[in-house]
């Protein structure tokens, strides 16, 4: 089978989940013996020194990268208030990039092409034009719920509309598109069901993410207990205000109070104003890591304090392959089928976070049995190949 990968952005380096998914999902098909082409948007004009796990996908994939700028000024932000549609999906139009896709088109009768995403969906139409190739839709998450729930957490008015109002533009652009492809592709439950209070009418398929399983090796010779972290990218948005709203809210019981815990932040993008949540031998906050699996691998206790967002977390996914004892909001963990205080601790506010933490930080026996349950998990229900497998069986139905 032909496969045409559409992404908004680079899939490498692998440090998030957009990119990780991306990459796993490639190498689940190349590995089943199907063809592949990716061709991407670079928005952030990434040009990385390829490792050589990106050298070997690469020479099995045909690839084509454009450099977009998605920047907006003031001004444009502020003339976009009376539009209709939301600058965040605009940007991300270029027409040489849509005649670079044409292009790739004529060059190649595909099969199926996947679609990476709302933001890609503005090329579309011009694919289908191009195109008799089945087009499917991976929804990585229901994009206006993140805007709606980040609208809900906010008490400044100003930006609780703004907000809202992006929420209301981008919920209108989905609606338009959902119906115009072939089938849909979610990863959660909760999503496909919204998707159908939506409208949809084309096949929806409930399909996890995907890890390889070989490449997640604990070794817990290297790990500090008791120690607390959270690592995630900070260019989106539900993950920043997560993390802020924890440290803004457990500062004092982590430098003063009871939880005697180190406490440690990791991820690309995090914002120059996070330097000022250091606390020497407190609180660490450390920006983007050489490798995030030993970053993981040297730490205990995981954080997931998401209280907007959408879709299922690479992140969890990747520390429950990793043997962490979790602890993250019921939002943070939706999609993944957990059992609260088997595989992973639930707790969706300060109370229950901190209960949480003082439990956890007490008993290292109890938090690796819970992150032992967290791997069998992931072997039973995120397996890469068995997830790969299924989304072939889900084109086959389709074509």
């Amino acid at each position: 089978m032909r496969i045409l990968i559409l992404t908004h952005r680079v899939p490498f380096p692998q440090n998030g989940g957009y990119p990780i998914v991306v990459c796993n999902t490639i190498r689940g098909l190349v590995n089943l013996g199907h063809e592949v082409s990716l061709v991407a948007l670079n928005a952030k004009k990434n040009h990385h020194e390829n490792n050589e796990d990106d050298k070997d996908l690469l020479s099995k994939i045909n690839y084509r990268a454009y450099d977009i700028d998605t920047n907006v000024s003031v001004l444009e932000v502020a003339i976009n208030l009376f539009s209709k549609t939301s600058f965040n999906i605009d940007r991300y139009y270029d027409p040489e990039f849509e005649k670079l896709l044409i292009r790739e088109l004529r060059l190649r009768d595909y099969d199926v092409i996947q679609f990476e995403g709302l933001l890609v969906s503005l090329y579309l139409d011009a694919v289908r034009k191009h195109s008799k190739a089945k087009l499917i839709y991976r929804s990585h998450n229901i994009e206006n719920q993140v805007w709606q729930r980040l609208s809900d957490q906010k008490n400044d008015p100003f930006k609780k509309s703004y907000l809202k109002l992006h929420a209301k533009r981008i919920k209108n652009y989905e609606l338009q598109r959902l119906n115009s492809f072939n089938a849909i592709a979610v990863f959660t439950a909760q999503d496909k069901a919204t998707l159908l209070e939506y409208g949809t009418k084309i096949p929806i398929e409930i399909l996890p993410v995907g890890i390889n399983l070989d490449h997640y090796k604990p070794d817990f010779s290297k790990t500090e207990f008791p120690s607390l972290f959270f690592l995630g990218s900070l260019d989106w948005l539900p993950n920043r205000e997560g993390i802020e709203w924890f440290i803004e809210n457990f500062n004092k019981e982590l430098t003063d109070g009871d939880l005697r815990v180190k406490f440690y932040v990791a991820g690309n993008d995090i914002p120059e104003r996070f330097d000022d949540y250091d606390v020497m031998g407190k609180i660490f906050i450390q920006g983007e890591v050489d490798d995030a699996l030993e970053f993981v691998n040297s730490k205990s206790i995981m954080i997931v304090p998401l209280m907007s967002g959408g879709g299922m977390r690479v992140k969890i996914v990747e520390g429950m392959a990793m043997q962490k004892c979790i602890i993250s909001t019921s939002l943070g963990a939706e999609g993944i089928d957990y059992a609260n205080g088997t595989n992973i601790i639930i707790a969706n506010n300060f109370d229950e976070f901190y209960d949480a933490i003082k439990l956890c930080i007490a008993d290292e026996e109890y938090c690796k049995e819970i992150g032992l349950n967290a791997r069998k998990l992931m072997e039973e229900q995120h397996d890469v190949n068995k997830v790969t497998k299924k989304l072939v069986d889900f084109y086959e139905s389709v074509i």
